[in-house]
């Protein structure tokens, strides 16, 4: 019995993770519309939280579009990488904003409080570690020889 080359190719540990994530963040923009609906698109109101994290809907659709990227790229390992590089810009900018917005209802449009905006500093780290997780080593057997070439390589 011979095995294709094409056949399913394993994915790697950052690859899993950027899935987790973008699952996670897709149901919490959901979750996040059942408790604020869609009125007061910008407001900040921390009466309006999810397990202890404010949220409007503008902040819910920014969940929905993180969710919605990690589940979109998961499924190679570049796609990955990219969306790795997306939460750590992204949720870093979001935490750097949170340190001026947070306590400031001028120009607090997400409605970060200080557990959002730790989380948002959370997630930029995993977007740094599924940026540069580093690539699995596989065996390529060839008639007469085996060897090793990392896992990103095609």
């Amino acid at each position: 019995m011979t095995h294709s080359t094409a056949s399913r190719q394993a994915r790697g540990t950052h690859q899993w993770l950027a899935l987790v994530i973008g699952v996670v963040y897709l149901l919490v923009g959901i979750a996040g519309f059942l408790v604020t609906g869609f009125s007061g698109f910008v407001e900040h109101d921390h009466g309006q939280t999810l397990l202890g994290f404010a949220i409007n809907p503008l902040h819910n659709i920014v969940h929905l579009v993180i969710g919605l990227l990690g589940i979109s790229l998961w499924g190679t390992s570049g796609g990955a990488r990219t969306f790795g590089w997306l939460l750590l810009v992204g949720y870093g900018a979001a935490f750097v904003y949170g340190l001026f917005a947070v306590g400031n209802p001028e120009i607090n449009f997400l409605n970060i409080n200080t557990a959002d905006n730790w989380l948002h500093g959370l997630s930029a780290l995993a977007g740094l570690l599924i940026a540069v997780w580093p690539a699995r080593a596989r065996t390529v057997e060839q008639p007469g020889s085996t060897e090793t070439l990392p896992r990103d390589v095609r």
